[in-house]
Parts: C-alpha cells; structure tokens; sequence
C-alpha cells in the first residue's frame, strides 16, 4: 500500500461521500455468517468492495464484500458485510484500511461482531458474548511503521479498548430482549487451522473466554483514532480440550445462523440508542 495511507484512505472516504448524501455515526463490520443485519437496514447505498480503492476482496466464501449505507434504528450507519483477516495474506494495514475510511466519513462508533470458540466450560453454542478485552497473538500490529498523527497518537491507550458505557447499553438491551449476553475476553489467532487441545489449554490459562482470528487488529485502529468500540462474539463450537470433537466450516456457519436473529435484535437495539 502507499507510505500516505491517510491520503488513500481520504481519496476513498470522497469516492464514498459522492454516492450518498448521510454521514454514518456508526460503523458494523459484520463476520463469518453474519449478513442478515442488512435487511433490517434502511438501505440508502451499497457499493461493492471492489469498486472502492484500497478494499481488499474477501476471499470467505461466507464474506459478500459489500459496503451498506442507511439507517437502523433512526441513526445513520454504514456496515462492512465481511472482512478480512490476515490469513487471507493481507497486511494488517490492508485489512484495517476499511476501518480507517469508515472513521474519516465521519463514524465515531464501532461495532464489531464475530464468531469464535468458545472455551468457557459454562457457556454454550449459539451463546453471545460482550467482549470486555482482548489478547492480541496475531504476533503484529497494525499500527507498526511510521505514524501518522492525523489518524491518531504515537502509543494509544489500550486499557478500555471496548467502551465499558456501550457494553452497559448493550447489557441492558440484552436483558430487555430475553437474550442471554455473557461477557468475557476474546484473543485472537492467526490460522486459518483451528487450534490443538494444547492450544485450548494454554489460551484458557491465558485468560481468554473465547478464540477467533479476526477483530482484534479492527479494534486497535478504531482506539487509535479514537472511536468507541462494541464487539460481541456468538459462539460457533465447544473448544473444551478434554472432550474437543471435530469441527468443520459448515457446523461453524449453521450455528452462526441460528444465533444470528438474536445478534442482529441486539444490534439493532443498540445501535438505534446511541
């Protein structure tokens, strides 16, 4: 990518900001499974990745690579259906560069979601989980290299990195809806394998709820420029190393979907609050 990366993430906020007429307050990505949000959303625009500089193309089959812009809830959104990872081969930089855009058309709010392992003996598939921190085993940063204060300082503070007001509303709405809303710490791997009973274990000692490979590189760059953050993860498959059972993609995407109706009530409750 260029050395100027706030000048291609500008030229891609214009191209963006020519075909619609309201600035997003809040920014969605949307993981593995995880598209139904769109059709609850008063779509003003959606324009495909490919035809915005700088977007990677997702590579997941499950990742549709579109930009949504609307409302929900009343307040202005843009949503990312799918994302990116760096097993896919992408730099940390190329996978937060959407990040970066969505900050400069004038979102100040991020909401994250995923699907993870769970790895908590107490909660279930099909569960969701507030993410209250984060372990980052990706073995980089996307902040590494030269930085550019226009984004944000030299060394963000990472000791809130999920808003601990939003994760209040979201609790609240939770409870409100009849969903059942765990907290806990997510760490994030590289992969794309899944991990050895070995790994289970030595995450769980860690102090980490629940396993994933993506959102943690998306969350570093929004604290660096200063947005709030909310992620919620659903749990995919049981990752408990003493009765660990094998586990495909299609098990992964089936409990995604059927957890997903209560993501996207979630959501949308919340995002209409903010």
């Amino acid at each position: 990518m260029s050395t100027d990366l706030y000048a291609r993430a500008l030229a891609t906020t214009e191209s963006i900001h020519a075909r619609t007429d309201t600035p997003p307050r809040v920014a969605i990505v949307l993981g593995t499974g995880l598209g139904a949000l769109s059709d609850v959303i008063d779509v003003d625009t959606t324009i495909p990745y490919d035809e915005l500089e700088g977007f990677p193309e997702p590579t997941v089959e499950t990742h549709s690579g579109r930009l949504v812009l609307g409302t929900l809830g009343g307040t202005p959104v843009v949503v990312m259906q799918g994302r990116f990872h760096r097993y896919e081969g992408y730099s940390l930089e190329e996978v937060t560069f959407p990040i970066r855009v969505l900050k400069l058309l004038g979102a100040d709010t991020l909401v994250v979601s995923n699907v993870s392992g769970g790895m908590n003996p107490l909660w279930g598939v099909g569960e969701l989980v507030l993410l209250d921190d984060h372990i980052n085993l990706l073995g980089d940063s996307p902040l590494i290299g030269p930085n550019d204060d226009r984004f944000g300082p030299r060394f963000p503070d990472m000791s809130e990195p999920y808003d601990r007001a939003l994760q209040e509303l979201a609790s609240a709405a939770a409870l409100d809806l009849g969903i059942r809303l765990n907290r806990g710490v997510y760490v994030a791997v590289p992969g794309p394998q899944l991990e050895t009973r070995a790994e289970y274990r030595m995450l769980r000692r860690m102090g980490a709820d629940v396993v994933g490979m993506s959102t943690v590189p998306e969350v570093i760059v929004a604290r660096h420029m200063g947005m709030r953050v909310l992620g919620v993860s659903i749990i995919t498959d049981a990752c408990l190393p003493d009765a660990l059972e094998p586990v495909d993609v299609s098990r992964i995407i089936a409990a995604a979907g059927a957890a997903e109706p209560d993501l996207t009530r979630l959501i949308e409750r919340v995002v209409g609050q903010i």
